[in-house]
């Protein structure tokens, strides 16, 4: 066996130190991409000058990983040369040279320059981030010329296929990605059902309109002043709401609204007579608002405008309902009970792990309150998404699968479902 040739001492400790680089330029790579902007973005304003760095490498991810994977390969190409050399020198010009070294360096490369740092930096990715930061401004700084004719090559060919990696094509919407998020923490265990609804409600108000959530017009109360005061005053005082509709003849026309401190104060200027009540007089004026009206932009038109009542009304200028600012809260925060409000909200459990659900049950309450996804794009109620599924009006007794659900009617009132047995699919097969 022939000595070692102290020359290749260089040769080998070049190499290690290539393995190292190629070890940085992979970790830099993972810990770069899974840093959390938004943790990054707290840090930075905390004061924190490595989450700064970060930030600024993160806010072009398209040149930094160009940066990355162009210094990468150099120092893999370089580190192959090197050992191809090497083993040339020790076994000669023979191809069991290059067979060894292809060899040898996959196995260094994918051990100690990949799996190893990739593991290191995705276990804890801010820390790592923010070491690395320093060196790689300066790697992104000198490769930006590289880089930069590499990535208008990429994105012309990548457009001749109808590709668009421009900067402004976002797939995802900002609350989209906050959905995933939390929808992802909480299926993880780490964001309670409650604390998830309260942020989706938050972030839903744009995607909701005010349709979606009034009281409808049937369930409105409202006082007929055609009858006598002394009826419309022991309506209004039995009534649980302290704002009611007046109308006179059509309940499409309606004339105000009365506020139950504005009739008790008439009242007491009246000494107690109905008969001198003016309901007109005392009426504030009606609110209308669009049904197309989303539910954020009603929440601003009530602060703006200092109301907490609006009547909803369709293309055609219809009373459809109407929505309160209660309402709204309700769709961030879950139902707001008081003293007058019944315990019971349309939602059953039964033993058999069904629930009982009124027809008119919205299907986002329905989902908040059993923790489902059954869809709403199409209807509002479990009524509708019933009449929508079939495309028909059902007969008590009828069943219908959908949605990974069973659903049963149980009662309806002429053309109107008013109860369904909603039983999950899986637990229907158990039984």
């Amino acid at each position: 066996m022939s000595e070692f040739d102290p020359s290749l001492l260089l040769p080998i400790g070049s190499i290690a130190f290539l393995l190292l680089l190629s070890a940085f330029f992979s970790g830099s790579e993972t810990a770069l991409t899974a840093t959390s902007k938004a943790r990054m973005h707290k840090l930075e304003t905390d004061g924190h000058l490595g989450a700064r760095r970060v930030n600024f490498l993160i806010k072009d991810r398209e040149r930094l990983i160009g940066a990355i994977l162009l210094g990468n390969n150099i120092v893999n190409i370089l580190a192959t040369s090197l050992a191809t050399s090497i083993l040339i020198s020790i076994f000669g010009p023979k191809g069991i040279a290059n067979v060894i070294a292809t060899v040898v360096m996959t196995v260094l490369i994918l051990v100690f320059a990949e799996v190893m740092p990739k593991s290191a930096a995705i276990a804890r990715p801010d820390a790592f981030a923010m070491l690395v930061a320093p060196i790689m401004r300066w790697v992104v700084f000198v490769f930006a010329p590289i880089t930069h004719v590499v990535q208008m090559i990429v994105r012309g060919f990548l457009h001749t296929f109808g590709l668009d990696i421009s900067k402004d094509s976002a797939v995802l919407s900002v609350h989209d990605e906050l959905r995933g998020a939390i929808d992802l923490h909480h299926y993880e265990g780490r964001v309670d059902k409650e604390a998830r609804d309260l942020i989706r409600g938050a972030l839903e108000l744009d995607d909701l309109r005010v349709e979606e959530i009034m009281i409808h017009r049937k369930s409105i109360e409202m006082l007929d002043l055609d009858r006598p005061n002394e009826a419309v005053i022991q309506q209004a005082l039995k009534s649980a709401h302290t704002r009611l509709p007046l109308y006179r003849q059509n309940q499409d026309d309606i004339i105000g609204i009365l506020h139950a401190k504005d009739l008790l104060r008439a009242l007491w200027n009246a000494d107690g007579n109905a008969a001198d009540v003016d309901f007109e007089a005392i009426a504030r004026k009606s609110y209308f608002v669009p049904e197309t009206t989303t539910l954020q932009e009603q929440l601003d038109a009530f602060r703006v405008k200092q109301e907490h009542f609006a009547l909803v009304v369709d293309e055609y200028g219809a009373l459809m309902g109407l929505v309160t600012l209660e309402d709204i809260l309700e769709e961030i925060v879950g139902e707001i009970e008081d003293e007058y409000d019944s315990p019971v909200q349309g939602v059953r459990p039964q033993a058999d792990g069904s629930l009982s659900v009124d027809g008119d049950v919205t299907i986002r309450d329905l989902n908040r309150a059993a923790d489902w996804i059954l869809p709403d794009e199409e209807a509002v109620t479990v009524a509708g998404l019933i009449i929508h599924e079939t495309q028909c009006i059902p007969d008590v007794g009828q069943t219908f699968s959908f949605h990974g659900f069973r659903f049963k009617i149980l009662r309806r009132r002429r053309n109107q479902i008013t109860a369904v047995k909603i039983t999950p699919i899986d637990e229907a097969i158990a039984q």
